[in-house]
């Protein structure tokens, strides 16, 4: 098989050819700027305007609430920091977990660097949070929880009604990163206590770099990003139109739950046969599970080789989380579930689309379980050659 078979969705994922149309008139037809005040930027605005009310429909939210930004980086950046300093005259304590992407845990060291105080929650072996560890950390100084909804690693999604029902209990923001879960899971800001909620296009099949944050009507937060006010004044610059109106189609097409149904066939059938190898290891939980996710260990097997060899098959795969793969440290998220450096070092994750098809998956499962069996073998026989 020449086609190269990608199962990296959790990193980014093709551009639906619909969001691709969707997006062409902006460029050469409707190219005007949203806030100019001729036609050219009426039609702009209007597209706008029309893209809020798309992507707030999906969260059950109001149009005013959704703030565009450059992605999910920037919407948490936004999150985190404003919320901090806009109400520092209430408290300088954060709550976060171990297992947050890296613009969380970055932002939120750069924060103790400020003066704030920030408590990294554990989680148990399947990566969830346990709502009384996060009630137990909660103090008269607490201002702000962010917990990651759908894991980007390990697949796993948090209760966000019962962490949300805790903050609304001791009256301390909530703030969810959702560019995982969102369109896999239902998000319906009118039944969940959720102040905040960090969302991107291009894990929908939307563009790059753009994305939004949700910003619950009443929640005291100011501009992080200052100029022509833009926003709502909340993020000034100019907005990326074609991006936008591509966000709201993928959208648009994601919300089908027939498309989530057909990933959690082919996520279950890659599990279930990869579990078949011997000393193989579900990392994270098997409900409660994002429907592309798979991460798995193949315990004594050198992950970062086995993906060089998959990729030499055609099979796109990858360790962790894209925006730490250049880093040479082991997973933050493997190691807070529990995992020792060898099998953290032995974890592979494999994330499918709506676009994978099923031949594709009996592939992968064809050329994994013989690259690793055959692996296997070679390090028995090695280790009986020393003896």
């Amino acid at each position: 098989m020449t086609k190269q078979i990608y199962l990296d969705s959790g990193a980014t994922t093709k551009v639906d050819p619909e969001v691709i149309k969707s997006m062409q008139p902006y460029f050469d037809e409707i190219y005007g700027n949203a806030s100019s005040s001729h036609s050219k930027g009426e039609e702009a605005k209007q597209a706008l305007e029309e893209s809020r009310k798309t992507i707030a429909k999906a969260l059950n939210a109001k149009p005013k609430e959704i703030i565009f930004t450059s992605g999910g980086t920037e919407s948490n950046n936004f999150a985190i920091k404003s919320i901090a300093f806009t109400n520092k005259d209430k408290g300088n304590h954060i709550i976060t977990t171990k297992v947050e992407h890296d613009c969380i845990l970055e932002s939120c060291k750069w924060l103790e660097k400020q003066g704030f105080n920030i408590t990294y929650l554990d989680v148990d072996n399947k990566g969830f949070v346990r709502p009384e560890v996060l009630e137990k950390a909660i103090t008269d100084k607490t201002i702000l929880v962010s917990i990651i909804h759908g894991n980007n690693e390990i697949g796993t999604i948090q209760n966000l009604k019962a962490l949300g029902d805790i903050c609304k209990k001791h009256r301390v923001y909530f703030h969810t990163d959702a560019c995982q879960s969102f369109t896999k899971t239902d998000i319906n800001v009118k039944k969940i206590n959720i102040d905040l909620i960090t969302l991107n296009a291009h894990k929908i099949h939307g563009p790059k770099g753009v994305g939004c944050l949700f910003v619950k009507q009443g929640t005291n937060i100011e501009a992080w990003q200052h100029g022509g006010g833009h926003e709502l004044g909340l993020r000034s610059g100019t907005e990326n139109i074609p991006a936008i109106v591509g966000f709201a189609k993928a959208v648009e097409l994601a919300i089908d739950k027939k498309h989530v149904e057909y990933m959690t066939k082919l996520r279950n059938k890659l599990i279930n046969n990869l579990l078949k190898i011997n000393n193989a290891k579900l990392n994270g939980p098997k409900e409660n599970r994002l429907c592309n996710n798979i991460n798995i260990c193949f315990k004594g097997i050198d992950a970062p080789s086995l993906g060089a060899r998959l990729n030499n098959k055609g099979i796109s795969s990858s360790l962790a989380s894209a925006c730490s793969a250049n880093n040479d440290d082991l997973s933050h998220v493997l190691k807070a579930i529990g995992l020792n450096d060898e099998d953290a070092n032995s974890s592979i994750r494999l994330t499918l689309s709506r676009f994978t098809k099923e031949q594709e998956i009996d592939y992968v499962i064809k050329i994994i379980t013989k690259t690793v069996k055959s692996w296997s073998k070679k390090g028995i026989i090695d280790r009986i050659l020393k003896v």
